[in-house]
């Protein structure tokens, strides 16, 4: 067994404690203390933690970092990203595995222990695996005019069954891509096969642009423009002159195993629907103002109640995969939701949105060691808020859970 002692340490789970201790055997973490141990190993002016929970991000897109410029509108980005994508057409490209390989390593050293990963072609679960980087990895569809759903979603599944293996550490489950992408029926085969599947989650994006508004509401607009373009229109599909948020859930899609990715265009309605679902909204709001969809109303989600936590999209459309500042930027945009909250959001709630909460997200007695050490000046007497103002690397080192 092993004693740490810090000037702080951070359950999550209950109130900082200043010179506190914890313990850990075989991995796990079998005790905390609220006092300094003798025969702890003193660590000195560091904020012990748990490691911090990506729920959202796009490890494929890594090699697309810097290529994709900011821009004023969604729908500009989106053309950017496919027309780059199909320069790229083998997912086994080792430019594409390099730098998704180079991404987790890069998460893992700003403190990340745990992600939610969005992938089209399942070439990130082996790379996670081998990584030993835990992560839930969703299997993304995208069929608006789908002729046979339940066909395409059982094969999907087989290939994400064949991707999950017997590790289960690295889930792989089956997600829509969003409301204007993945057709009614395609939602219902996604979701009855969820509903087959009781111990794993889903995924979908949510609320992101006015151009999906448009497009839900009335069936116009850039998204409907783009569609027949692409000769994937159905002119069987209605506009169901609602919210995205209505629109699913007229579908029976949502509930408390569904993530909201985004939500930069939900109103209170959408938020009480969401919160009665118990659902969380997983917010990337670096990568929501790169790709011109502006803030998310981060303090509505707060004071609303709904579960929170953070993303941090992909290296397409965010400069990093460093959760801390991703924090910062929630900070900035909601002063006055409390740090404690912000840090639950990047840590617990993540964890149970992924539902890895048995595992990760707190440090309680029987879960993993998957613990930071982040460098804390001196003078810091706000501990929470201190780790809420950004964080880079350099302050960041893993516990030996030994």
């Amino acid at each position: 067994m092993k004693s740490y002692t810090a000037e702080w340490v951070l359950p999550v789970a209950g109130e900082p404690i200043h010179r506190g201790s914890i313990s850990t055997e075989n991995g796990r973490i079998v005790g905390v203390d609220d006092r300094a141990t003798s025969d702890a190993i003193d660590l000195g002016g560091v904020a012990i933690m748990p490691a911090l929970v990506n729920a959202h991000t796009h490890l494929e897109l890594s090699y697309l970092r810097k290529t994709v410029p900011p821009t004023e509108k969604f729908l500009d980005w989106i053309r950017t990203i496919m027309s780059t994508r199909r320069q790229y057409p083998d997912a086994g490209d080792p430019r594409i595995l390099d730098a998704a390989r180079s991404a987790i390593a890069e998460a893992r050293a700003s403190g990340t222990g745990l992600l939610g990963d969005i992938s089209n072609t399942l070439v990130t679960a082996a790379l996670l695996r081998d990584a030993s980087m835990p992560a839930h990895v969703f299997y993304e569809l995208l069929r608006f005019n789908a002729a046979d759903p339940d066909v395409l979603v059982r094969e999907a599944r087989a290939r994400a069954d064949a991707a999950a293996g017997d590790d289960t550490n690295v889930r792989v489950g089956l997600a829509p891509h969003a409301p204007y992408s993945v057709s009614p029926g395609l939602f219902a085969a996604i979701r009855a096969d969820l509903d087959e599947h009781s111990g794993q989650v889903t995924s979908v994006h949510l609320g992101e642009s006015p151009e999906e508004i448009e497009f839900i509401r009335r069936g116009t607009g850039p998204w409907r423009v783009l569609l027949e373009e692409l000769g994937v229109w159905n002119d069987q599909w209605a506009a169901p002159g609602t919210s995205p948020v209505g629109y699913l859930d007229q579908l029976g899609f949502l509930d408390r195993r569904v993530l909201a990715v985004h939500g930069v265009q939900f109103d209170g309605d959408d938020l009480d629907r969401l919160r009665s679902r118990g659902m969380t909204v997983v917010t990337c709001p670096r990568s929501n103002q790169h790709v011109g969809v502006g803030a998310p109303p981060l303090e509505a989600f707060y004071a609303m109640n709904v579960h929170v936590a953070f993303g941090t999209d992909s290296l397409a459309s965010a400069p990093d995969l460093n959760l801390f500042a991703e924090l910062a930027e929630g900070r900035r945009l909601a002063p006055r939701v409390p740090a404690r909250a912000l840090l639950e959001s990047a840590t617990w709630k993540g964890a149970v949105a992924l539902g890895f909460e048995s595992e990760y997200g707190t440090i309680e007695a029987g879960k993993r060691a998957h613990l930071i050490a982040v460098r804390v000046p001196d003078a810091v007497d706000d501990v929470e808020e201190y780790l809420v103002g950004g964080i880079e690397p350099p302050a960041i080192s893993w516990l030996d859970p030994a």
